[in-house]
C-alpha cells in the first residue's frame, strides 16, 4: 500500500483557507457514487507493460467501499477504458505525439473491447446492480469520453468518490473534472494506486489543495455510517 504523505505546507494552506482539513463532514449515501477507474487486467497484471503493481493491494479497500456505498443506498460505477481505431484520429495528438508508435499499437491491442486486458480484474466485487461505464479518455467526465455525468445526474448523485489507477493520470483527471462539473469530490488515499509513492502523493496534495477532499477508506465509511445505519433500520 502507498505510504500517504501530504506535505505539511499543503495541510497548513488547506487549514488556513478552509478552517478544517476535511470539507465534507458527512456523505449522503443515496447521493454518492463510488467511481472505480480502470481496474482492468492490463493495469493489474504482469506481463502487461502497463501493470501497476500497487493496484492489487487496493482491491480489498475498493471492495470494502463498494459494499459500504451499496448499503448506504449509493451507486458503484466500474469504469473501463477502451481504445478503438476511431481514437487514432479523434485523439491524434496523444497517439501521434505524446505516445510512441509502439504504445499506440500496444494500447489498441490491450484495451480493445472483449480482450483479456480490457476486462475488469477478477478480484473485484462487481455486482448485478452496479454500473459499468466505458470511457475513451483519461477522464471519465471530459466531453465525449463517456456518458458518466448524464448517468449520475439522472440518479441524483452530487458526490463522487474516486478510486482506481493510475492515481496521477486517469484518477486525477476524473477527479478534477468531477469538481469542475460541480460534484463534491473525494479522492480515496488508500483506494488509488500509482507507480510510486511520490506520484501518488503529489496527486493527493493537489486534489486536497484545489479540487476537493482526500480521505482514507475508513474515513469515508465513517462519514457514511449514519446513512448505513438508517438503511439497516428500515
Amino acid at each position: 500500500m502507498h505510504k500517504t504523505a501530504i506535505p505539511q505546507y499543503v495541510l497548513d494552506r488547506v487549514l488556513k483557507s478552509r478552517g478544517k482539513l476535511h470539507i465534507f463532514d458527512a456523505l449522503d449515501g443515496p447521493a454518492t457514487a463510488l467511481v472505480v477507474v480502470d481496474l482492468q487486467n492490463c493495469f493489474m497484471l504482469a506481463p502487461y507493460a502497463t501493470e501497476v503493481a500497487m493496484t492489487r493491494e487496493i482491491v480489498p479497500n475498493v471492495n470494502k467501499l463498494a459494499a459500504a456505498i451499496r448499503a448506504a443506498g449509493g451507486v458503484v460505477v466500474w469504469i473501463q477504458t477502451a481504445h478503438t481505431e476511431k481514437d487514432l484520429e479523434s485523439w491524434s495528438v496523444y497517439y501521434d505525439y505524446v505516445g510512441s508508435s509502439r504504445s499506440r499499437a500496444d494500447g489498441l491491442r490491450r484495451l480493445t473491447r472483449g480482450t483479456h486486458g480490457y476486462a475488469l480484474y477478477e478480484g473485484l466485487d462487481v455486482q448485478e446492480h452496479d454500473l459499468v461505464v466505458e470511457k475513451s479518455r483519461f477522464s471519465a467526465f471530459i466531453q465525449g469520453s463517456s456518458d458518466l455525468d448524464m448517468i449520475l445526474r439522472g440518479r441524483g448523485i452530487d458526490t463522487v468518490l474516486v478510486t482506481g489507477t493510475v492515481t496521477n493520470t486517469c484518477c486525477e483527471s476524473t477527479a478534477r473534472d468531477a469538481m469542475m462539473l460541480n460534484y463534491k469530490t473525494v479522492m480515496v488515499s488508500d483506494g488509488n494506486a500509482a507507480h510510486t509513492d511520490d506520484e501518488h502523493n503529489a496527486t493527493l496534495a493537489n486534489i486536497l489543495r484545489i479540487f476537493g477532499d482526500v480521505m482514507s477508506t475508513d474515513e469515508v465509511i465513517e462519514r457514511l455510517q449514519p446513512a448505513v445505519q438508517a438503511s439497516a433500520a428500515e
